[in-house]
């Protein structure tokens, strides 16, 4: 473990003020190395630089939003870009560098074509072959051999890693604090009997949000009280135009969730519910319904089955089959004694995401690639720890 403060420079690809899971843990990642006493700075895409309350963010200008891995991505790049990217290098003496998504037109692909020195490099994302990478592989080849290590996130995207690019990575998970989760605050009109919830983005058909209300229409006829709290981001009108009739007083909609309301969120309903379809290579989500003690209904996508170690930490259904989801929420909302079994496990899961445990693998990785290459060969063929799998 690394006995000194180090100065580390960590890139961000996607929007800052956008929600998704890798900001999440950029965010999370640089709190938890700030408060071990390293030094951080961070260069984001911005679209409100006036809002930015992080003291070591930096703006690198109003991200653009593209189509990305079946959702929308809010990126930043070009010579403009490519500028502010360099001077945020030479502008500080980082030991290393720290970018995530490195292989996608971003400002993670810029720094790691104009950085010297120690990178490492976080892959998050897990996706099909895509004929576009191989097009452009001739660009990134260069950039994949800069970088001096490579962590991803879970199977799922190291296997992604390695289908495009013939590369292995270092599996080290998400991270979450589950400590900010334990407060079992709630609200007292989220708080009824059979309330089930479900956090995403409403226009992103992935999230499968479609097949949750198809589901709920077939679960009224067995537990007629059963209620769907909806959080997140997206069109309410649009949404609500959707629902069927009959479903309208049984599903709330609450609009963008605060950190604070989320953890009385997880606290207020009887199950979480992630309808997912794919493009998902782990789900932080998940890790915080389990650290939270909520009792936990999935798809079984391959991201999920993972996670949810196939099953014993949270229920699944069959993917995109809404009678499938039906029933798996019918049975666990009459089972209270299976839905304690659930949280016990899961809370048990949660552990092995904690940041004092994640951060620590990752700052072993900093330390392997100062050190060298011969390290990061042995990390990444499991030979240096794989403590979240349950090993030494």
């Amino acid at each position: 473990m690394i006995d000194r403060r180090l100065n580390i420079g960590m890139v961000c690809p996607y929007g800052w003020d956008t929600p998704g899971g890798v900001q999440i843990h950029i965010k999370e990642l640089a709190e938890h190395l700030l408060s071990l006493g390293h030094s951080v700075s961070v260069l984001a895409p911005v679209s409100d630089e006036s809002a930015i309350v992080e003291p070591w963010l930096v703006s690198a200008g109003r991200p653009i939003p593209i189509p990305y891995n079946g959702a929308v991505a809010r990126i930043l790049f070009g010579p403009l870009a490519s500028s502010r990217v360099k001077q945020w290098i030479s502008s500080h003496s980082f030991d290393l560098l720290h970018v995530h998504e490195a292989v996608i037109p971003s400002l993670s692909l810029l720094a790691s074509w104009a950085a010297d020195g120690a990178i490492v490099a976080t892959f998050h994302a897990a996706a099909s072959k895509q004929k576009a990478v191989y097009a452009i592989g001739p660009i990134l080849e260069p950039v994949m051999e800069k970088l001096t290590a490579k962590i991803a996130v879970s199977e799922m995207a190291r296997s992604t890693l390695k289908d495009h690019f013939d590369t292995e990575a270092i599996v080290i998970p998400n991270g979450v604090n589950t400590s900010k989760f334990h407060d079992k605050s709630y609200k007292l009109e989220w708080k009824l009997p059979n309330t089930i919830g479900f956090i995403g983005r409403f226009d992103e058909p992935r999230k499968g949000l479609d097949i949750l209300i198809e589901a709920m229409s077939k679960i009224i006829g067995d537990i007629p009280d059963v209620r769907l709290l909806i959080a997140g981001p997206g069109d309410e009108e649009t949404l609500r135009k959707k629902i069927p009739q009959e479903l309208l007083s049984h599903i709330t909609l609450l609009g963008r969730l605060s950190e604070e309301d989320k953890v009385k969120f997880f606290h207020s309903i009887a199950l979480y519910v992630a309808p997912n379809t794919g493009g998902e290579s782990f789900g932080i989500i998940l890790a915080e319904a389990m650290a939270s003690g909520t009792a936990i209904v999935a798809s079984d996508i391959q991201a999920f089955t993972d996670l949810l170690q196939n099953g014993q930490s949270g229920a699944l259904f069959t993917s995109e089959d809404s009678s499938s989801l039906a029933k798996v929420i019918t049975n666990l909302l009459n089972n209270e004694k299976e839905r304690e079994q659930l949280i016990e496990s899961g809370i048990r899961r949660s552990l092995d995401f904690d940041w004092e445990k994640v951060a620590c693998d990752i700052v072993d990785v900093y330390e392997m690639a100062m050190v060298g290459n011969e390290g990061i060969r042995l990390a990444s063929e499991g030979r240096v720890w794989n403590r979240w799998r349950g090993g030494e």
